[in-house]
């Protein structure tokens, strides 16, 4: 192997990666915005080109040579380490990766084509949740939650033999298995998050304890029934990840007949941020053949920021616009001096801290009385409802993803074991929910994301508490007001600016002072 100059090498690498880089974002922008297959299929081969970079055994050697150097700078042992950490994970012969890639594509299209069945009559997941949400006839709603769990009898085997496969996988790159692969290569320690997790349900105990009985008894009322026979169909959502809405307040009302795109862009004027240039590059409306959600794209680390959202006046899309342009400001901001591959997030729990962040406002008082024009008397009803939903929300959601990630962790750990009995204990000790009676199927793997978005759902729970940290540091040591150019200054100088150049941790104790500790979402909302 002939030895380059590290500082060429790194140099090669950046434009490499560049390069590569913006194909995937801008023909999966196309894709999204469109919905024209030939720009998908230009998106897949884009993102195959860009992991085939990383396969290569040339640069693995030539980045483990590097990494071996004593005497690094910090900024080019974190370039050294980020290409590791994408190279490590390719190193398995192309033949089988792509037996992993053909069985997630057919767990995939399982979950595309598979339609529940009541009484012999197909529903989709859309009319299921509609159920949940909204019908009061308790065996219709029952039969609807059984109908959700369906798909995991029939996709069962397959996940459970894509998750021996990644364990197989991950034990021939030197792993004990694919959950601890993911994390190591997240630059997550494993004891350490957990660790967090468990802080957190021990200091949410008692108030989601509270809090979830005030949930049952509403519900018993509503339904007629007593609070100790609540099951998982009285709630909302087939997996209780969402709080059910306070009775007698519809939030929407308040967003009818407002501009949702001026409010939010007074949000960040307001804190010296400027979007215009974002909301102009945009694509914010609905329209046939587009991406029904909404995402934030970097296209190439140089500024051209964009988002995609499908905006009507109502809460969940003034959230979600909120959200995207949060993750916008974030992309925006980093030095543009750092080195390409630095010219990122540290993690993806430091962006979804600030797209948190300014999603969480549009549920607060403070800013639903600067922002949304209304009048004294709505204000005071509004505020009756809105402080204690996001509440609610934050806690419901808190618990549901401890639930998700100790399940997946053991699931990995141990695929062998009674999975199904697994799952209803962690559900029973950290959403406080009883199960049904009896269990027809397994339940967890009605969840997607157990199959195709692996070791990922940790990052949102690690951004709420992240942005639980920064807003209580601001509130001591910044501004008691959020909306000032004092806290999006900070926000940028202390927290956004340095990209991947630390290491996410490093990057909460630069802004806050100390690593991340879930006690200040505790403070927070209860």
């Amino acid at each position: 192997m002939s030895e380059k100059n590290m500082e060429e090498f790194l140099i090669h690498q950046n434009e490499t990666v560049k390069g590569l880089y913006q194909s995937v974002l801008t023909n999966h922008w196309m894709a999204a915005t469109t919905g024209e297959q030939k720009w998908s299929e230009q998106h897949e081969k884009a993102l195959n080109t860009y992991y085939s970079h990383f396969a290569s055994k040339d640069l693995m050697d030539q980045v483990c040579y590097f990494r071996s150097r004593q005497a690094l700078e910090y900024k080019q042992q974190r370039q050294l380490d980020d290409i590791y950490r994408k190279t490590v994970k390719n190193q398995l012969s192309p033949e089988t990766l792509a037996k992993t890639v053909e069985l997630e594509k057919e767990i995939s299209q399982t979950f595309t084509s598979f339609r529940p069945n009541i009484k012999g009559k197909e529903i989709t997941n859309n009319e299921i949740n509609d159920i949940l949400k909204s019908s009061r006839d308790l065996f219709q709603r029952k039969e609807a939650w059984l109908a959700s769990k369906q798909i995991s009898k029939k996709i069962e085997a397959q996940v459970l033999l894509l998750v021996h496969k990644r364990n197989e996988d991950a034990r021939a790159l030197g792993y004990e298995n694919f959950y601890q692969m993911s994390m190591e290569t997240q630059e997550l320690d494993i004891n350490n998050v957990f660790q967090i997790l468990e802080d957190l349900k021990e200091q949410s105990d008692a108030p989601f304890e509270k809090l979830k009985q005030e949930i049952d008894e509403e519900l018993a009322k509503k339904w007629g029934i007593s609070a100790g026979e609540i099951r998982p169909w009285h709630y909302t959502d087939p997996f209780f990840q969402e709080a059910p809405a306070i009775q007698g307040i519809d939030i929407d009302q308040y967003f009818k007949g407002k501009n949702v795109v001026e409010m939010v862009n007074q949000t960040f004027h307001a804190m010296g941020l400027d979007i215009e240039d974002v909301l102009k590059r945009s694509d914010l409306y609905p329209r046939e053949h587009k991406n029904p959600f909404g995402f934030c794209s970097d296209i190439n680390r140089e500024g051209d920021v964009r988002i995609l959202v499908n905006l009507d006046e109502s809460l969940f899309w003034c959230t979600a616009l909120l959200h995207e342009l949060g993750h916008a400001v974030y992309f925006k901001n980093i030095d543009r001096q750092l080195p390409f591959i630095l010219r990122f997030h540290s993690h993806t729990l430091t962006t979804e801290a600030i797209a948190l962040f300014f999603g969480r406002m549009s549920k607060m008082d403070s800013w639903q009385e600067r922002f949304l024009d209304l009048q004294p008397n709505q204000l005071e009803e509004l505020r009756l409802f809105a402080n204690k939903m996001l509440q609610r929300q934050m806690l419901v959601s808190a618990r549901w993803i401890i639930t998700f990630s100790s399940f997946e962790r053991e699931m990995y750990e141990n695929p062998n074991q009674n999975l199904n009995q697994l799952w209803w204990k962690l559900v029973q000790d950290i959403q406080f929910m009883h199960p049904p009676e009896e269990t027809h199927f397994p339940d967890w793997a009605a969840k997607m994301h157990f199959s195709l978005a692996p070791a990922s759902y940790q990052d949102y729970l690690l951004g709420e508490l992240t942005a639980s940290q920064l807003h209580c540091f601001i509130e001591k040591n910044i501004s008691k007001e959020l909306f000032t150019e004092e806290v999006g200054s900070y926000l940028i100088r202390e927290f956004i600016r340095p990209g991947a150049s630390l290491h996410w941790n490093e990057k909460i104790k630069q802004a806050t002072g100390e690593y991340l500790n879930p006690r200040y979402f505790i403070k927070q909302f209860f």
